[in-house]
Parts: C-alpha cells; sequence; structure tokens
C-alpha cells in the first residue's frame, strides 16, 4: 500500500498528477491507494444535503428583438402573488401577470429584465435566504 504523508504541488502538476503517475509506474490500483494529508476531500462536511429544498427561481427569457420577459416561480405559497405582483409592478414601473401552471403552480411574468430588482426585493421585503433562490438568464 502506498501511503502520501503530506500533500505536494510542482510547478504546474496537481498532487492528483503525481498520485496517478506514481500508481502507474508502481503498477498500483487506486483502491490501494491511502492519502494520510490533513484534509480528506471525501469527508463528511456536515451539510444536511438531504432535505428537500425548494428553490426561487428567477429566470429572463428572450421574447423578439430585444423584449425581454422575467419569469419568477416558486414563490412559497404563504406569500400573497397578488400583492406581491401589484408592488413590483408599481416599483418597477413594467406590466406583469401571474400566470398558472399544472406543474410548476404560480408563476410571475414581468416586462423587461428585471432579475436582478426582484432578487433584491425577495431579499429584503420578503426576508428570504438568498441560498433558496437561483438566478438564471444570459
Amino acid at each position: 500500500m502506498i501511503v502520501l504523508e503530506k500533500p505536494f504541488i510542482s510547478g504546474h502538476r496537481s498532487i492528483w498528477h503525481h498520485i496517478i503517475w506514481d500508481l502507474a509506474t508502481a503498477g498500483t490500483t487506486l483502491l490501494n491507494y491511502t492519502y494520510s494529508g490533513r484534509t480528506d476531500p471525501f469527508a463528511d462536511t456536515g451539510d444536511d444535503d438531504t432535505q428537500a429544498t425548494n428553490y426561487i427561481h428567477i429566470r429572463c427569457q428572450q421574447r423578439n428583438g430585444r423584449k425581454t420577459i422575467t419569469t419568477v416561480q416558486g414563490i412559497p405559497a404563504e406569500y400573497d402573488l397578488k400583492r406581491i405582483l401589484k408592488t413590483l409592478k408599481k416599483d418597477f414601473g413594467c406590466n406583469g401577470h401571474i400566470n398558472k401552471d399544472e406543474e410548476l403552480g404560480d408563476i410571475l411574468q414581468f416586462q423587461g429584465d428585471q432579475r436582478q430588482k426582484v432578487m433584491d426585493f425577495l431579499t429584503t421585503a420578503l426576508q428570504l435566504d438568498k441560498k433558496t433562490i437561483q438566478v438564471h438568464g444570459f
């Protein structure tokens, strides 16, 4: 069994390049190789990724020419979408409406690229966590 006592980096080659090169020249497989450095890249970090996270998706879609539509989906049901829509339309100076979809639920649509403004509104006014908001688009 080959044991690497401390990590090393020489020039532009990473530690994994040296490990694979050493294993290939020694005729050893990766199953017999152990790394005894300070940090284990496969160790449990304590983050619990098993819980289902419902993300809020903010997308910007090209309509035609320079026209775009911003869509927001996944806002929790505890918030009143009509009040949010009315407030955002007034703040942004744009038109918008609510689309009802069977699979995705209620989707807010706004005229123009309003991704950053919607993100700021959701994090400040509604106190939603930035980790649960995903901004998509070009």
